[in-house]
C-alpha cells in the first residue's frame, strides 16, 4: 500500500568533507533525493523527529571506530521516528510508526527488519529517541551494568543536564543513592539538576576547578562515576573515588573536536590505591535490557516519577545547527530535531 499524496523528492543531509577539529557548514549540504519506493520487505516513512548525537562526530571521521564512517556525499544516518507511508512489509502497515536509523532526511526507504513499532498513545513520539530510547538504555545500562550501581553508592555524572546525564542521576536517586551530584556548563542548568531531578548537589563546571567542586560538594567521595565528558572530569573523579569506585565511561565530549590527541589523567596510578575500576561501553552491547528498561523505566516516566527534558529544533533545515548545538552544550535533556 502506498499513500497516492507523496512527494517525489526529499531534502536530506550529507557530509562532503571530513571535519577538521570543529566541523563547518561547507563540510556538509542540504541535498534533493528521489524518494524510493519500497520493495519487497521494505517500507517508506516520513520522518517526524530525528535524533542529533555526540556520537556522531566520530562517524564523521574516517579513523578505525567502533561504527562505520558516514560515507561523504551520502546521506548521514541517525535515530529517528516517522510515519509509515508505503509498505511492502507483512508485519508493518500504512500508518504504523517506527523507530529506525534512517534520519538526517525527511523520508527513508529501508527494509522493515530494521525499524521497531512505536505507539504514539503510550508515549509521546520524539520520547522514543530520548528518555524512552537510546539514550534512556545508555544510563540504564551503564549505570547498573557496567558502574555495578549498589543501593547506598554515592554517584557523580558528568554532562549532568543532557539527555543520558539527567536520567542516570535520577534513576541512581530512584534507587537509592546515599548522593548524587552532577556537573553542567550553566548556573540555569545546576539549578535545573537540584530542583527538577531530584540531584542532592550540582556545580558549574565554568566556574572554578572542577576537582574542588567535586571534593566539595562530595566531601566523603563517590563510589561511581558515570563519565560524558573525559578530561578533567575524569581526572577529578579518579581524585574523589572511594575504596572499590566503578567509573563507567559513556563519552567524551570535551575531547571530540581535538586535533591534537588530548592528555590522559595524570592520577590514574590512584586506581591501585583504591582497587577503582574504569570501564568503557556502548549501548549497543546491552540490548538485551531493552525489554526490562521499558518495562521498569516506562511507567516512571508515564508517572511523572522520572522527569525529562527535550530541546526542539524545528525544521530539516536547522538539523547541522542542533547537531552543533549538541557538541557545544546548547540542550538542555535530548536534542530533537522537529520535522
Amino acid at each position: 500500500m502506498t499513500d497516492s499524496a507523496l512527494p517525489t523528492t526529499s531534502r536530506e543531509w550529507r557530509l562532503l568533507s571530513r571535519p577538521v577539529g570543529w566541523p563547518k557548514s561547507e563540510d556538509f549540504e542540504l541535498a534533493e533525493a528521489e524518494i524510493r519506493q519500497p520493495g519487497p520487505g521494505q517500507v517508506l516513512v516520513r520522518n517526524e523527529y530525528l535524533s542529533v548525537d555526540p556520537y556522531m562526530r566520530g562517524r564523521m571521521s574516517a579513523a578505525k571506530s567502533y561504527t562505520a564512517p558516514f560515507e561523504l556525499g551520502k546521506a548521514m544516518q541517525g535515530g529517528a521516528v516517522g510515519e509509515v507511508v508505503a509498505s511492502e512489509a507483512e508485519n508493518i502497515a500504512v500508518g504504523d510508526h517506527v523507530l529506525h536509523f534512517g534520519g538526517w532526511r525527511e523520508y527513508a526507504t529501508f527494509d522493515a527488519k530494521q525499524a521497531v513499532k512505536v505507539d504514539p498513545e503510550t508515549a509521546p513520539l520524539s520520547t522514543y529517541l530520548g528518555v524512552l530510547g537510546m539514550t534512556g538504555l545508555t544510563a540504564y545500562a551503564g549505570l547498573l551494568r557496567t558502574a555495578s550501581f549498589k543501593e547506598g553508592d554515592a554517584v557523580f555524572v558528568s554532562g549532568a543536564a543532557g539527555a543520558v546525564g539527567s536520567q542516570v542521576g535520577q534513576i541512581a536517586k530512584l534507587k537509592g543513592a546515599s548522593r548524587v551530584i552532577g556537573s553542567a556548563g550553566s548556573d540555569d542548568k545546576v539549578k535545573l539538576l537540584v530542583e527538577e531531578y531530584g540531584f542532592d548537589a550540582a556545580f558549574n563546571y565554568k566556574s572554578g576547578p572542577v576537582s574542588e567542586q567535586l571534593r566539595e560538594a562530595a566531601p566523603d567521595g563517590i563510589d561511581v562515576y558515570f563519565d560524558n565528558v573525559g578530561g578533567d572530569h575524569l581526572e577529578a573523579a579518579i581524585g574523589s573515588l572511594n575504596q572499590g569506585g566503578r567509573i563507567a565511561v559513556c563519552g567524551m565530549i570535551s575531547v571530540y573536536n581535538n586535533t591534537e590527541p588530548a592528555p590522559g589523567p595524570k592520577n590514574l596510578a590512584r586506581l591501585i590505591q583504591t582497587r577503582g575500576r574504569i570501564e568503557g561501553f556502548l549501548v549497543g552491547d546491552h540490548y538485551d535490557l531493552q525489554p526490562q528498561f521499558v518495562q521498569e523505566i516506562g511507567p516512571l516516566v508515564a508517572s511523572g516519577e522520572l522527569k525529562y527534558r527535550e530541546t526542539v529544533v524545528e525544521g530539516i533545515e536547522n538539523n547541522l545547527e542542533a547537531f552543533l548545538g549538541v557538541l557545544r552544550g546548547d540542550n538542555t535533556g535530548k536534542m530533537i530535531v522537529k520535522l
